[in-house]
């Protein structure tokens, strides 16, 4: 495997584990100690690592792209217990939006350090790398489907009367979503690459 590959499954990973401490650390100052208790509010990769999202998927996607192509993941994710949040009316989506910001927030800080310092094309292949790879763990997050911190968001502002679309997503939603990351993946690549130009004022 070569050091590219290696760079880029690290990135991945880190950016995935402060995906979910945020998630964690969100929930704690919300009162819920759950994530806290479970040992997860760290960035050891080791209380993080999912065998199929983290691991596999990842080696999956670098073997069919031949190292070239996105390559994505995901994390164990954090538990929480919304019960033991003090706002009860909006814990919930805060928590959810916790990590696609912290994402967001990475990119952003990369993404403007590309625009304004010199760096050497080591340091512009490293930075770019974890601006897209935020880019696109915080966008695919924001997607509306289970089990998606974009579907906890969604179903949080929907009004009671919608619960049969809530209903319908969280019966089918895994479905719907290896259909999209078969079939969208190549498009919300697109938008993050936008982005990335858009903060850092480069092409990619």
């Amino acid at each position: 495997m070569s050091m590219l590959i290696i760079i880029s499954l690290v990135i991945l990973l880190f950016s995935i584990m402060i995906h979910e401490v945020a998630h964690g650390s969100v929930a704690y100052q919300l009162g819920d100690p759950t994530a806290k208790y479970a040992g997860r509010l760290t960035l050891n990769p080791l209380k993080h690592i999912d065998p199929f999202g983290t691991i596999l998927v990842p080696l999956i996607l670098v073997v069919l792209t031949a190292g070239n192509g996105p390559i994505f993941g995901w994390a164990k994710p954090v538990p929480v217990n919304p019960f033991n949040f003090r706002d009860q009316k909006w814990g919930s989506l805060k928590v959810s939006i916790a990590g696609p910001l912290a994402n967001f927030f990475l990119a952003l800080v990369f993404g403007l350090l590309i625009r304004l310092i010199p760096l050497s094309p080591t340091s512009l292949y490293i930075f770019s790398l974890i601006v897209i790879y935020n880019l696109l763990l915080g966008l695919f997050n924001l997607i509306p489907i289970p089990p998606l911190d974009g579907s906890h968001i969604l179903f949080s502002l929907l009004p009671e009367k919608y619960n049969n679309i809530k209903t319908m997503l969280s019966q089918y939603g895994f479905a719907i979503l290896v259909f999209f990351i078969f079939l969208g993946l190549p498009y919300l690549f697109k938008i993050a690459i936008f982005f990335y130009s858009l903060i850092s004022g480069e092409p990619l």
